[in-house]
């Protein structure tokens, strides 16, 4: 029972013995660890500053020590979840409500899979998901949401009641490849065309490295910081991390990073940034100095897939969005989150939304799955 744990809140991931916090993560999964919050946390990226709080629950066992921890941040705006509750926000306050702060349960800037709540002992789990509500009810919160929920962890916020949202991303998967051939004999031979001349030019005059631990210097995060500003001015007008987040987790955690670069003479001018789990490859940012032709697909998508067989991954998940990553092989999957909304009309109106929007976003996973590029028949 929920009553039987002691869940208390705590202000930095650093409160949390290293040991302690990756005894509830597990090793699966590389941003669950305490290492990758810590870094965030420390450089800044994650802070009261950016809109990014912390306010871990952690609930610790009779002992007082962390059982199960839910890794958590108080908003004050919805930017960098990649989950878009913008229009929620918008009926709320027209409505007379004020939507921020509220609670988001998530890999801060990181839209993985991945567990929300991180459980050395599962019976924590629901302690963690009630407390989080009584934290909403307790300050008058619009809100809380655990975003890219592993499908593990799913049944347990539907269990409280927390109304789930379906939304789409694409994922490569890996049927048994012994090299990045066997990948392109399973696509259609147009196909398979297309993605060798893609390659052939995305290289032409280049050299790829794959760096990872010690082999990254900081002359490398200096080259990669200059791709991830550009790269995160385009997109989302200011970039999300700093600098030192990139120091700091690679120090910390280098050996569950995979840096990918495109030299020209001996100098970078493109880099994809990777993270490493036991079962899948999490590309994250890619930026480049030089425009080079299908360079992009190249490091995020091409070298991600070729290393993950290579490598005995199952899966590679290449961020948010991106249809275009269709024709390359990774196939649209859905991607759940969960949302306690107090407010029983407010409530009403979001489960009426995600009824219709639900029905919507499979529709799409469907359709575009008969479109993927694999073969139905010989050619």
């Amino acid at each position: 029972m929920a009553e039987s744990w002691q869940v208390r809140v705590i202000g930095k991931a650093s409160e949390i013995a290293l040991a302690d916090w990756n005894a509830c993560a597990g090793p699966s999964n590389p941003f669950a660890q305490a290492e990758f919050f810590r870094a965030l946390e420390d450089s800044g990226s994650a802070s009261s500053r950016t809109g990014w709080q912390p306010v871990h629950l952690v609930a610790d066992d009779p002992d007082g020590r962390p059982a199960g921890i839910m890794p958590a941040y108080l908003k004050t705006h919805s930017q960098g979840e990649y989950v878009f509750d913008h229009g929620w926000s918008d009926a709320y306050e027209r409505a007379g409500g004020r939507y921020y702060p509220k609670i988001q349960a998530a890999f801060p800037f990181t839209p993985a899979t991945g567990p929300r709540l991180l459980l050395r002992d599962p019976a924590a789990g629901p302690a963690l998901i009630a407390a989080a509500e009584q934290i909403t009810a307790g300050n008058g919160f619009s809100s809380a949401h655990a975003t890219f929920i592993c499908p593990e962890q799913q049944a347990m916020f539907r269990a409280a009641g927390w109304l789930m949202r379906t939304g789409e991303q694409f994922h490569w998967q890996n049927d048994g490849y012994q090299c990045f051939g066997d990948f392109l004999a399973a696509l259609s031979s147009a196909k398979r065309k297309q993605i060798r001349k893609e390659r052939e030019k995305a290289v032409a005059g280049l050299e790829i490295v794959h760096l990872t631990g010690a082999a990254i210097t900081e002359a490398h995060w200096d080259a990669f910081w200059t791709f991830y500003q550009d790269t995160g001015a385009k997109k989302w007008g200011r970039p999300y991390l700093t600098r030192s987040f990139f120091s700091l987790v690679g120090e910390a955690m280098g050996d569950r990073i995979l840096l990918m670069l495109a030299l020209r003479h001996g100098q970078p001018i493109a880099g994809a940034l990777n993270f490493i789990g036991d079962e899948c490859l999490y590309g994250r940012y890619w930026g480049a100095t030089q425009d080079v032709p299908f360079l992009h697909f190249e490091l995020c998508y091409y070298q991600a897939i070729e290393w993950a067989i290579l490598n005995g991954r199952a899966r590679v998940e290449a961020g948010a969005q991106g249809a275009h990553k269709l024709a390359r092989g990774y196939r649209p999957t859905p991607v759940i989150s969960a949302h306690h909304i107090p407010d029983p009309n407010f409530r009403r109106a979001i489960a009426d939304y995600l009824a219709r929007e639900t029905r919507a976003v499979i529709e799409e996973i469907e359709y575009l799955d008969q479109h993927a590029p694999f073969r139905r028949d010989q050619d």
